[in-house]
């Protein structure tokens, strides 16, 4: 049983939510360079009840139920271990509260998907009212950032490949949902969110956009994609990457979550199924976000 330090929190994991970025951490050397040791668990998306708590710890007491932020002092899952534990230390300075009304299941997915969708569509493509948005991918991060372009009483287009996440997204607002990104090819847009990243997605961005609108590309679906050099200066487009977010964001995320606002789409798996969630983040068969929780919520869950 880890031990807290004396500004550390000693957390009972309740959910700790699954990435792509685990397959990448697996899979891709290049990723090699962010891992600071080894061997390491894995799992950044964390949630849980704070069972203990550092000599300088103040501001937290044990029983309250947190988030992780997961870009704070140290990475879990790269700098030290992370959520697919019973239990996990987190810096205190890294915590958010989660609101009672809040699963555990949607917090966990809160501290990275949720935060990352909310940064780059609230803050990095400063969606606002009367904006015409375009949103690339309606996976575990794309639905987030679609949801959340509504709720900022933007004109929201989606595309995806997946005819399966289209129709998740028929009830959500939108001004209209397209087979693929070619699709949003013309339509003048303020902005377009690009949630895949898969090689042609970001070309098809440039072409969405209105002369000086904004591309934001998030997704990491190809390490490499290609634009034609004129269509970029042609078209005046504004480039931005961007990954994570801050504390303030998580906090932000899950006062959406908690009213209904953002409705993720979250399937349960017990810890004892981590490497078939992998294998089918790997192979591209999930649509939302899948959650690890405990072995006994999972029956209590079962046995509901």
């Amino acid at each position: 049983m880890p031990t807290p330090g004396a500004d550390e929190v000693l957390l009972r994991v309740r959910a700790a939510g699954m990435c792509h970025s685990d397959v990448g951490e697996l899979d891709e050397p290049s990723w090699a360079a962010s891992i600071t040791r080894n061997p390491i668990t894995l799992g950044h998306e964390i949630a849980g009840e704070i069972l203990a708590v550092g000599a300088d710890v103040r501001d937290w007491r044990p029983g309250q139920r947190v988030g992780v932020h997961p870009l704070g002092r140290t990475v879990p899952g790269y700098s030290r271990d992370g959520g697919y534990a019973s239990h996990h230390l987190a810096p205190a300075s890294d915590l958010v509260a989660v609101p009672d009304g809040l699963s555990d299941e949607r917090a966990a997915v809160g501290t990275d998907a949720g935060m990352t969708s909310y940064h780059a569509v609230a803050t990095v493509a400063g969606v606002a009212p009367g904006m015409r948005v375009g949103v690339i991918g309606l996976g575990g991060l794309g639905q987030l950032g679609a949801q959340l372009a509504v709720h900022l009483d933007a004109e929201v287009h989606a595309a995806d490949t997946d005819a399966g996440a289209l129709a998740l997204a028929e009830g959500w607002g939108m001004a209209g949902t397209y087979p693929d990104a070619d699709a949003l090819r013309g339509l003048g847009l303020d902005a377009v969110v690009d949630f895949a990243g898969f090689g042609t997605t970001t070309e098809a961005a440039v072409h969405a956009i209105k002369v000086g609108g904004t591309v934001v590309m998030v997704g990491l679906g190809a390490e490499h994609t290609t634009l034609t050099t004129a269509d970029v200066i042609h078209q005046k487009a504004r480039i931005l990457g961007t990954t994570g977010g801050t504390r303030e964001d998580v906090a932000a995320c899950y006062a959406l979550l908690e009213k209904g606002v953002l409705v993720p789409v979250v399937e349960r798996l017990r810890f004892a199924d981590v490497p078939e969630g992998i294998d089918r983040l790997r192979e591209g068969r999930v649509r939302g976000r899948l959650v690890v929780v405990p072995d006994e919520d999972a029956e209590d869950a079962d046995d509901r």
